[in-house]
């Protein structure tokens, strides 16, 4: 790989692929090592600058471009509504990432989190109903997306895995059919096997440019049938990833989820996935990021009230499918749990800087 400047930090290309607060917590990680462009000298070769809040640790490497590939299987809350009245794809996870990597979470961002709480609009964000305005002048999602994207200053590329407005579909261990992905997660059945309609949904011409530049591809943290599965149903999409010159990882989530991934350890996680992926040529991961550090008993009590556990981290089982585990503390307690991104992010760079060292 060409560096632009062989004394400074070394430059990569980042494709975060997923859904759902998973992928937009990751992105706030990234996002740190995405220099900061002056708007009015652009520079050639920006230098690496601290994101408010985000204290870059190590400026060893940077992420020259950062790409995100969002699924758009979402038929609930707001943004089910907005599918079901303008015939749209669904924003709510497009528009977490956009404010993910915006450069100001504390002003555009917070007007594309505003919430009505009242009238007609009660439930709707105004980041949802602004990116459903730009859908309708343009006629393509896509585009409102990147408009979008530009308005909040993002750091980074946002694309839907799909232009298709398609519906997730699971086959259940009782040989039914479950349509739609809000009926999906409220079903008691296991799913043996997930779908798109239409099957022939194909991903944007820029994604698989973002994938086959890529240096570095992650996959998750994320809900395993509804944000992880569904961007590897696309056609395409994982002959692409086979394909890739690029370190690829798979990001494990924390803790198992009710009514997706209850009972499975994190090679059962990857199994899954590589089912529905299908044959490739070369294998879709290289790595997997798995959480060994321990949880708070408070917190492991209030999980399991949902009957939810971490996830068991059985690595041999993983290297037996031909990825290799990354370990360490990757958990932040708060309210809930979720990736310490900081951490997350700087194993991730760190990777595949050294690959490239």
């Amino acid at each position: 790989m060409q560096l632009s400047n062989p004394d400074g930090p070394k430059e990569l290309r980042v494709v975060a692929m997923g859904g759902g607060t998973g992928l937009s917590t990751l992105l706030r990680g990234l996002k740190c090592y995405v220099p900061m462009r002056d708007r009015r000298k652009r520079p050639r070769t920006p230098e690496l600058t601290e994101s408010p809040g985000l204290p870059c640790k190590d400026a060893r490497w940077m992420i020259r471009e950062l790409s995100a590939v969002v699924t758009v299987t979402d038929d609930g809350g707001s943004s089910g509504r907005l599918r079901e009245d303008f015939k749209m794809l669904p924003p709510g996870d497009v528009r977490n990432c956009m404010v993910a990597l915006s450069e100001d979470e504390h002003l555009l961002s917070k007007l594309f989190q505003f919430r009505f709480d009242q009238g007609e609009l009660e439930g709707h964000s105004f980041g949802n109903l602004f990116v459903a305005a730009l859908s309708h002048i343009t006629g393509d999602f896509a585009q409102a997306v990147q408009m979008s994207s530009q308005i909040l200053a993002i750091r980074g590329k946002i694309f839907p895995a799909t232009n298709t407005n398609v519906t997730l579909a699971a086959q259940m261990d009782d040989g039914s059919v479950v349509r739609g992905e809000t009926n999906i997660t409220a079903s008691k059945r296991r799913i043996v096997e997930l779908m798109l309609e239409p099957a022939t949904a194909h991903p944007l011409p820029e994604t698989l440019e973002a994938i086959a530049h890529a240096d570095l591809i992650t996959l998750g943290p994320g809900s395993l049938y509804t944000s992880l599965i569904p961007n590897l149903l696309v056609s395409g999409v994982p002959e692409a990833l086979a394909a890739s010159p690029a370190t690829k990882v798979f990001v494990c989530n924390l803790m198992t989820q009710a009514n997706e991934s209850l009972g499975l350890s994190a090679s059962q996680h990857i199994e899954k996935i590589l089912q529905h992926a299908g044959p490739t040529k070369s294998p879709l991961f290289d790595y997997a990021l798995i959480n060994t550090a321990p949880i708070s008993a408070e917190r492991l009590e209030q999980y399991a009230r949902e009957g939810q556990e971490p996830i068991e981290a059985d690595l041999e089982r993983i290297r037996a499918l031909g990825v290799e585990p990354l370990t360490g503390n990757f958990v932040h307690e708060g309210d809930v749990l979720r990736h310490d991104y900081d951490r997350v992010a700087e194993t991730l760079l760190g990777l595949r800087a050294l690959a490239i060292a």
